[in-house]
């Protein structure tokens, strides 16, 4: 009978324990935004990262994810972020070059890594993360992660097989350094939207473009106009950024903040190893239907570097910069990329 009467009140015990946890359970709420599509690769990655943080958090942290940009403009989405419209921005530092140029050398590094993974590698084990979080800071944002997709490839009408195809090139970019380090090579960068790209390519106002990755690129249908490219990428590779409100991210529990980070570290493996099989398969596929596709020499790749390089110090103004320049210049040396 006593043990059944202390059975009995061991169990009423944890009964009262487990519904006092659950009562005192802290609990966070987050607003993101991504300009990604929730059918896109891209999308469904993002999706898959909110699932892992839900389920790891045992539901006390809950993520409301705005696809295609749904509440502001792509580029809008950081200060929404910053004033508490939304909690966090999961588009891309890119977007924010007007505010300090410093962010482009977070967004886009430019003739920089030459692989998701050495990028990865800068943030988290090369000084990046607080290099990059001391910028952030600055705007009352956190960073938390990025996730890489990997080299975009260009898309041409005529042979681009190496540096000196580039001079007279006129071909579709985004506005900021890209343009600079392209001139420099002789190439002739027009700055126009990314909508205007096919039409321009198949009325013959650009001979080429920058639009994204090879898989998304044939996703858009440039090859069916455009029968060169390159493959493996070596110009650009953007870094989507997880960046949430510093005030928001501050009043979070630590156990919240930490599985928030390490879903941010999966989201990035996941986001590089899914990029690498699909691109290559595209390239395959191209090869196949006769668009010739590619790999720039060593030298060639270089040389575009070297180019980029010398345009780094022009484009980096600000201290903030200059900084994060001096940490990627010793984190390429590093890797031996550069001398």
């Amino acid at each position: 009978m006593k043990l059944n009467h202390l059975a009995s009140a061991l169990g009423a015990a944890a009964v009262s324990a487990m519904l006092a946890s659950a009562a005192t359970a802290e609990t966070t709420t987050l607003r993101i935004q991504t300009h990604y599509a929730p059918e896109t690769v891209s999308g469904k990655l993002a999706q898959r990262f909110v699932d892992d943080v839900q389920i790891m958090s045992n539901g006390e942290i809950q993520i409301e994810m705005f696809f295609s940009s749904s509440v502001v403009n792509s580029v809008e989405t950081f200060d929404a972020a910053a004033t508490g419209i939304l909690d966090c921005d999961m588009t891309g530092a890119a977007y924010q070059t007007g505010k300090n140029p410093a962010f482009q050398f977070v967004g886009d590094i430019m003739g920089g890594y030459d692989t998701p993974y050495q990028q990865l590698s800068w943030l988290y084990y090369g000084g990046g993360l607080e290099a990059a979080q001391e910028l952030y800071n600055k705007f009352d944002m956190q960073l938390v992660g990025w996730w890489v997709y990997g080299q975009e490839s260009l898309a041409s009408t005529k042979p681009i097989r190496g540096v000196a195809d580039l001079k007279d090139w006129k071909f579709r970019s985004p506005p900021g350094l890209e343009t600079n380090i392209f001139a420099a090579l002789g190439a002739s960068p027009i700055v126009m939207d990314f909508t205007e790209i096919f039409t321009a390519l198949e009325s013959g106002i650009i001979d080429g473009a920058d639009a994204s990755g090879i898989a998304n690129n044939v996703g858009l249908g440039l090859y069916d106009i455009a029968k060169f490219t390159n493959f493996p990428g070596f110009h650009s590779m953007p870094s989507d950024h997880l960046a949430c409100n510093k005030a928001k991210w501050d009043a979070m529990p630590e156990h919240h903040r930490r599985i928030m980070e390490r879903a941010m570290e999966s989201l990035a493996l996941q986001t590089a190893l899914t990029f690498e099989k699909s691109n290559n398969e595209a390239a395959a596929k191209l090869r196949e239907e006769g668009v010739d596709v590619a790999e720039w020499s060593t030298e060639d790749r270089a040389a575009f570097r070297e180019a980029a390089l010398g345009q780094w110090d022009d484009f980096a103004s600000t201290p903030e910069a200059q900084a994060l320049v001096e940490s990627h210049r010793a984190y390429l040396k590093v890797l031996g990329l550069i001398e």
